[in-house]
């Protein structure tokens, strides 16, 4: 099934990165997303499924940290497995348009649930430092729940533009809010319980998700004949551009979960890490939910790089708050700037969709949310690294810059289909 285009034939005065107000009420578009039967069971699994991406990384960065006394092993116990992911996930996602979401999605899900299980086992027992990348690598089977739901989507409401800009919408705003509570989530209980509990957690609860999400066979669309024509996203002109631009966008969330979470330690507050990234998060999963109830600007490229030119802007305020070393000043720098974040995304899929070749819309999405993964790995290695041999607050310097080499990219990009 070819990606749908997101552009809207009229447009009015800008509001947020380009879009403007459509209709009297906001919460229309949204009545509209959920008519198909099915569509709010298929979500529930999906969202049940998602929480775990936002505990996997911070659980394992405070059992690591905890257990062996290093951010920097730690840091890079989670750089390599998303990295591993971001090779692996793209052929799972070719899979999954070939055969079926149920199909792979259940198998690879539970061969990454034992690669979280074997993670906790080897520092629970004081493993040797390589079994916890070997452990972690193999969590890379993961499927991407998100872009099968963006898949359920266009399926639903193929044809509608206005009804997938606000799925784009919905689906980024779901991310965020799984980044917001997930956080919290696993630093309460690896605090509250004992160190192995958020990663425990966090694979029961994407299994479990997985399942519901996977029995919800009347939503799920189709599995694609590749066409002979269609080649593979990665050859399709703009796409390597717009990849390396999730690339530089997953090196600021990476770093700057490492850095606040090593900041917020310092302060002797590491339980409060996870509240304090949430926010960042619940910043974003509000201007998220704004984004998919107005109509956006017609110019994708153009609408890209105001929203990467506005987020390189606000992650200043990080830096500029930790200088004062105040934990709740930082909190609230964090909330403001993660405000930008999901505006980008849904602007930066939009794209991604519209350069997807036909057939290949789970893999296209895939490849993005690959180079995603390949930004966090540098970005917690990076941020991991510089937290360990300076101080937490020049930190903040790591997402900052790649947020301004994002901005670089995008205007690279502009004018690109």
């Amino acid at each position: 099934m070819p990606p749908q285009s997101t552009d809207s034939p009229q447009t009015t005065s800008a509001d947020t990165c380009g879009g403007s107000v459509r209709g009297k009420s906001r919460l229309a578009p949204y009545r509209r997303l959920f008519e198909p039967q099915g569509a709010a069971a298929f979500t529930l699994g999906n969202l049940i499924a998602r929480l775990p991406m936002g505990m996997f990384s911070v659980s394992a960065v405070i059992m690591i940290a905890g257990s062996r006394g290093s951010y920097a092993l730690a840091g890079a116990v989670t750089a390599t497995g998303l990295a591993v992911t971001a090779l692996v996930a793209p052929w799972t996602a070719r899979l999954v348009d070939r055969h079926g979401q149920a199909r792979i999605a259940v198998p690879a899900t539970a061969l990454a649930a034992l690669g979280s299980l074997a993670l906790l086992l080897c520092v629970r027992f004081g493993a040797p430092d390589w079994t916890l990348f070997a452990a972690y690598a193999a969590t890379a089977t993961t499927p991407n729940t998100g872009g099968m739901s963006r898949a359920r989507w266009a399926h639903l409401h193929r044809g509608d533009a206005a009804t997938l800009h606000t799925a784009n919408s919905f689906e980024q705003a779901a991310d965020e809010l799984c980044f917001m509570l997930g956080p919290v989530l696993a630093a309460f209980l690896c605090s509250a319980l004992f160190p192995e509990a958020g990663t425990l957690t966090g694979a029961i609860l994407l299994l479990t998700g997985v399942l519901i999400f996977a029995a919800q066979r009347s939503t799920e669309p189709p599995p694609a004949a590749f066409p002979t024509h269609a080649g593979s996203p990665l050859r399709t002109p703009g796409m390597p551009g717009m990849l390396a631009v999730f690339l530089a966008m997953g090196a600021v969330f990476g770093s700057m979960e490492v850095v606040t979470i090593a900041f917020a330690d310092d302060r002797g507050h590491a339980s409060a890490a996870g509240a304090v990234l949430a926010l960042q998060a619940a910043g974003s999963c509000a201007a998220g939910l704004l984004y998919g109830s107005v109509r956006p600007a017609r110019s994708l490229p153009r609408r890209l790089l105001t929203c990467v030119a506005t987020m390189t802007a606000l992650m200043s305020l990080p830096l500029l708050a930790a200088a004062t070393g105040s934990l709740l000043t930082l909190a609230g720098a964090l909330l403001l700037a993660g405000m930008a974040t999901a505006p980008t995304m849904v602007t930066g899929m939009t794209l991604i969709q519209r350069l997807t070749p036909e057939g290949r819309l789970n893999e296209g999405m895939t490849l993005a949310v690959t180079a995603l993964l390949g930004g966090i790995a540098a970005g917690s290695a990076a941020g991991g690294w510089t937290v360990e041999h300076t101080s937490r607050p020049y930190g903040y310097v790591v997402p900052l810059a790649a947020a301004a080499v994002a901005l670089l990219l995008s205007a690279a990009a502009k004018g690109r289909p």
